[in-house]
């Protein structure tokens, strides 16, 4: 697996010394490891005797997705939210600091193409981030951003830790999230935590919106609602 991790998406193709430099492992360690991942099919050598991970590691996020009750239940309502709004719709889950887009659709007015299944943000900066934080304990909030770093991602982007808390709070009033400019400068997000039974957050259902396209007065409160109702249809009933 550190093998793999290895290709990060910074660099196509690696080489077996790039490899063990990036794992720490000596290169005979290295060498046994790729050529199994090579033998299994997971990694592709060129004649100039680089690596690259091969199609095959799809099949992961594949039977991920497939398997994924979450997954399978939110697609109808992504779906709806699309020809309702034709924003880009998204699914998340949060995976330590981060959330994970595990369902994307877009639209021809989506905002960055380069978002795709298995993008990873911070949690702390992002309207799917925050919906699903402000369904955790305080403790647990502050576990996740003593482990994260507040990096300034815009010109607009909030790293005053005591701010962010008070967008927490004011989302575990209002049951939704919204952020501006956060992480990706030009876009708007609102997003509604989906949650279990005992009310926690299992996932986050949110709409990005190109800022040229949006319009306070007439996209603040329908987008909320539709993200609300969409995240409501998606959780778990609440244990009695």
């Amino acid at each position: 697996m550190k093998v793999l991790m290895a290709f990060d998406g910074s660099q196509r193709q690696l080489s077996l010394s790039d490899i063990a430099g990036l794992t720490g492992m000596d290169l005979s360690a290295a060498q046994r490891f790729t050529h199994t991942l090579a033998t299994l099919g997971y990694l592709n050598k060129d004649s100039s005797k680089k690596y690259e991970l091969s199609p095959r590691l799809l099949d992961f996020t594949y039977h991920y997705l497939t398997s994924s009750e979450l997954v399978t239940r939110a697609a109808p309502y992504l779906q709806q939210l699309s020809a309702d709004t034709e924003e880009a719709t998204n699914l998340t889950v949060l995976d330590g600091t981060d959330i994970v887009y595990v369902q994307r659709i877009v639209s021809r007015h989506v905002f960055n193409a380069s978002v795709i299944i298995g993008t990873r943000l911070p949690a702390w900066c992002t309207a799917p981030g925050q919906a699903l934080l402000a369904t955790y304990s305080d403790d647990e909030v502050n576990d996740i951003f003593d482990r994260s770093q507040f990096v300034q991602h815009t010109p607009a982007t909030i790293t005053d830790r005591g701010q962010i808390w008070a967008s927490i709070e004011q989302i575990r009033q209002r049951r939704y999230a919204h952020t501006e400019d956060q992480f990706f400068y030009g876009d708007v997000s609102t997003a509604a935590a989906i949650v279990d039974g005992n009310g926690r957050g299992i996932g986050a259902v949110n709409l990005a919106v190109s800022r040229s396209r949006w319009v306070p007065e007439r996209d603040t409160k329908r987008y909320a609602d539709l993200v609300i109702s969409a995240a409501s249809s998606i959780s778990v009933k609440r244990k009695v």
